[in-house]
This record gives structure tokens, C-alpha cells and sequence, in this order.
């Protein structure tokens, strides 16, 4: 469940179902999961777009953060009165108020996909422990175009302790997101699908 060998894994199965290049887009471990595609398989990746990706700490985390151990066992537990639950403010803003600052305007879909997922992921805690001790340190080449793009409110991969630009390659593109947190997409899309068009040099 380590990034390196899910990388691996990933660009295996989608050779398998006929894909030999293409474009990455992905969010938090999937953005580390997409750089380290880009720095493994260079002639098969055609652009990568890391969305707060994880991995770029300036300390590896030697342990799980107590948050995210607290946010799975909520998940866990709740996933089954959440479609309730989540009608009402306050249980809004306990769920996804550290994730975005636009928690109020999350459409009520996305709320559940992303508790739903959480709560019934078995790779949650095997993925979290096969990246402890670890950060991306490989090299992408210059011939795959790299965007890096974080909100400015990011609280799960704050600024301080998790975005060191020192990991990436010159040629990465650094954006910085207002109004956004930890899943950009959710926060700025259309910013989002900007970026990701013109790491793919594709005209909206």
C-alpha cells in the first residue's frame, strides 16, 4: 500500500484495459500516487495535475495523525445515519468544516460519497502505515508538465509542514488556490479544470 507500489500497480492495470499514456489528476495520497507515476513511468504519463498532494512534508510523519484516526472511527460509526445526519449545519461543519472553508455550500452527494468512502475503505490505516517515514523524493522529468496546485486554507497539508516545493522538479507549477482547502475540487472546480486543461495543452 506503499505510493511507490500503488504507482506501479495503477499504471499495470491501466495498460490491462488499454491505456498506455495518458494524463493524472489526482487529490491528497492521490496526488503522491500521481507524481510518483510521473517520476516511475515518464514515457506514459503525459501530465500530471497533484491536487494538495501528500508526501511533500518537510519531516515524514513517523506516526498517524490523531485526526485522521479520529475522522475514520467517525466515519466508521456514522456512516449509517449520515444521509440524516448530514441535513443539519452543525453536523456539516463537524464533518468537513476543517476541510473546506465552503463546507456550508457542499452539495449533500458529495458530503455522503466521501463519508461512505472513509467509512468502508479497508486500505484506510494499510495505506497511512505504508507511507510512514516516507516523502516524494524522485525526479520527474522535465518532458512530463507537473502543476501543484493547494488552497490557501489547506489544514490537513498546511503550508508550514507540508508543502516543501524543495521536493519537486524546477519545472513544477505552483498555484495557490484562495478560498480553498484540502480538495480543491470541491472548492474552486472551475480553477481546478483550468489547470488541469492547460497541463494537458487542451482547449476548453
Amino acid at each position: 500500500m506503499d505510493p511507490v507500489s500503488l504507482a506501479n500497480r495503477l499504471v499495470d492495470e491501466m495498460a490491462a484495459v488499454g491505456f498506455n499514456e495518458f494524463h493524472l489528476v489526482g487529490n491528497s495520497l492521490g496526488g503522491w500516487i500521481a507524481l510518483e507515476m510521473a517520476a516511475l513511468h515518464p514515457n506514459r504519463i503525459k501530465s500530471v495535475t497533484a491536487l494538495a498532494p501528500a508526501g511533500l512534508w518537510l519531516t515524514p510523519y513517523t506516526s498517524r495523525v490523531p485526526g485522521a484516526a479520529v475522522s475514520r472511527v467517525m466515519a466508521v460509526s456514522l456512516k449509517s445515519v449520515a444521509p440524516s445526519l448530514l441535513k443539519y449545519e452543525w453536523a456539516k461543519k463537524i464533518g468537513f468544516g476543517l476541510v473546506s472553508p465552503k463546507w456550508r455550500e457542499l452539495p449533500l452527494d458529495v458530503m455522503l460519497n466521501a463519508t461512505m468512502d472513509m467509512g468502508t475503505s479497508k486500505g484506510y490505516f494499510p495505506a497511512w502505515d505504508a507511507f510512514l517515514g516516507a516523502r516524494f523524493e524522485a525526479d520527474i522529468p522535465e518532458s512530463v508538465p507537473t502543476t501543484i496546485i493547494f488552497g490557501d486554507t489547506d489544514n490537513t497539508l498546511p503550508a508550514r509542514t507540508s508543502q516543501e516545493k524543495s521536493l519537486l522538479p524546477a519545472h513544477a507549477k505552483w498555484v495557490v488556490l484562495s478560498e480553498c482547502g484540502h480538495a480543491p475540487m470541491w472548492d474552486q472546480p472551475e480553477a481546478v479544470i483550468a489547470e488541469i486543461l492547460a497541463a494537458a495543452e487542451i482547449s476548453a
